[in-house]
């Protein structure tokens, strides 16, 4: 380790900590049957420990950038983590299901502090010019943990008890908070800043509002709810009370005029639609290879790993290339080979060979690896060092909302459009789901392709506004 820079360790650092915490939160998504015998509940009620850990996680992003600035970022990110490990140890001790959600939650407001945190970590350490690379390699945590984590959470299962999908971040948690102790550098604080309690109070409730409605919608029928049409319709007015708020707060939560900056808005939207396409593909992936092919779990476990690792690789060299040449080459071709891929899949059929589904995701993981955190580097390049902190929160914030809505269009659209062609059309179950897998990838592959006009403005915004602050630097330093 010593033989890494100081800013390098502070890489590895986050690395270890952001890991650990999204690999525990895939882990536990082919636990949900498991627990459901375990406590004796249905599937509604166990979903909770997915669904909780993302309110939770949505709900604490907003506050981290005024917890960063007023404590410390070193020391409000340790706390996250130390918040995280011990949620786990709990966690793994849960008598009943209501426990487990209780502690999924302090796992969930952990989560909420580190992401944000870690972004604007890095950013404090390296120049602008390097923060490509560095956080290409940090983002290898967030592209591969969610696909490596379901086949290890299976393992986990099947050859150990549930408790150990809790216990196994213990150590690696320990390891984290040990490394993060002797290697982040603590940033200037900001004690004068007072709390926006009032933006606090309106963007928590919309935002977890908004969340809770969206991870309880799997169906036509639960987006009809009466309870998740009131409680998305209060999101929305909640934020719309936010925004109005901010606007007049002297030390706002999240601070909405960086939303003016367009290459900061125009990463955003990037990554939000790339971050659909992700999880679109972790959805619907499993039931092609599972409901239509009739493969196993495994199967489906090794198909995400060349995506995963092909995604880790080509971020590190997107980030490479961000610093030497800007985002305007890297991040528009990402968003093609990302729609591209996506569309490729859309043209499966009962008789294709399983090589076709591997090639075809790890064209994907090409692309989400030029395009995703690239994006986002680009777009936090482009605001004011004194609000990085917050525009990573905010950052995150739409990232987990997208996240969310990604998941939640493919699930009801494959449901409808799967029993619509098993009633109407006499199709084969398995035929149903293959149609509508298709269909499903088509438009998720239409969607990024829509998005290269954007990703090709974003490059060149980003370098004028980067013009801009170096420009400004340089008079300030005069």
């Amino acid at each position: 380790m010593n033989r890494l820079s100081g800013k390098w360790m502070v890489v590895v650092s986050l690395l270890f900590g952001t890991f650990t915490m999204i690999l525990n939160n895939s882990m536990l998504n082919p636990a949900i049957p498991l627990f459901m015998e375990v406590f004796e509940v249905d599937a509604v009620a166990a979903g909770w420990i997915i669904t909780i850990f993302m309110v939770s996680m949505g709900m604490t992003m907003p506050v981290t950038g005024y917890l960063g600035d007023k404590f410390g970022k070193k020391k409000v990110y340790l706390m996250g983590l130390s918040l995280f490990v011990l949620g786990s140890l709990l966690g793994s001790f849960s008598w009943t299901l209501e426990v487990l959600i209780f502690f999924r939650a302090i796992q969930g407001i952990a989560g909420g502090i580190m992401m944000p945190l870690s972004m604007a970590l890095i950013f404090e350490a390296f120049p602008r010019k390097e923060r490509g690379m560095a956080t290409g390699v940090w983002g290898v945590a967030a592209m591969m943990a969610p696909t490596i984590g379901p086949t290890l959470g299976g393992v986990i299962v099947e050859m150990a008890t549930w408790h150990f999908l809790f216990l196994v971040n213990v150590p690696f948690g320990l390891l984290a908070l040990v490394v993060a102790t002797m290697y982040l550098k603590e940033v200037p604080t900001n004690p004068g800043i007072r709390f926006d309690r009032w933006g606090f109070l309106f963007v928590t409730l919309g935002v977890g509002a908004i969340l809770f409605a969206l991870g309880n919608t799997s169906s036509l029928e639960h987006l009809q709810d009466p309870l998740n049409v009131t409680l998305i319709l209060l999101g929305l007015v909640s934020i719309y009370f936010f925004v109005r708020v901010e606007k007049r707060a002297e030390f706002p939560l999240l601070d909405l005029s960086i939303l003016r900056i367009k290459a900061y808005s125009l990463s955003i939207w990037v990554t939000g639609v790339t971050s659909v396409g992700l999880f679109a593909g972790i959805f619907l992936i499993p039931l092609l290879i599972q409901q239509v092919y009739g493969l196993s779990a495994i199967i489906t476990g090794l198909v995400f790993l060349p995506a995963a690792l092909l995604s880790g690789i080509f971020m590190s060299i997107g980030g490479r290339i961000l610093d030497r040449r800007g985002a305007t080459g890297i991040v528009t071709s990402g968003v093609l080979i990302l729609g591209g891929g996506t569309i490729a899949l859309s043209f499966m059929s009962m008789e294709t060979a399983l090589f076709w589904i591997f090639f075809w995701m790890a064209v994907r993981g090409v692309g989400m690896g030029f395009s995703s955190i690239p994006a986002t580097t680009a777009g936090m390049n482009a605001i004011p060092e004194k609000v990085v902190s917050r525009g990573s929160a905010m950052n995150n914030v739409f990232r987990q909302m997208s996240n969310a809505l990604g998941i939640v269009f493919v699930s009801i659209y494959f449901e409808v459009r799967r029993s619509q062609l098993f009633a109407e059309n006499g199709f084969s179950i398995e035929e149903a789901s293959l149609q509508a897998i298709n269909e499903g990838f088509l438009i998720i592959g239409i969607l990024t392709l829509l998005t290269v006009p954007a990703a090709f403005m974003l490059g060149k915004k980003s370098k004028e506004a980067e013009m801009e602050i170096e420009k400004e630097e340089e008079r300030k330093k005069a």
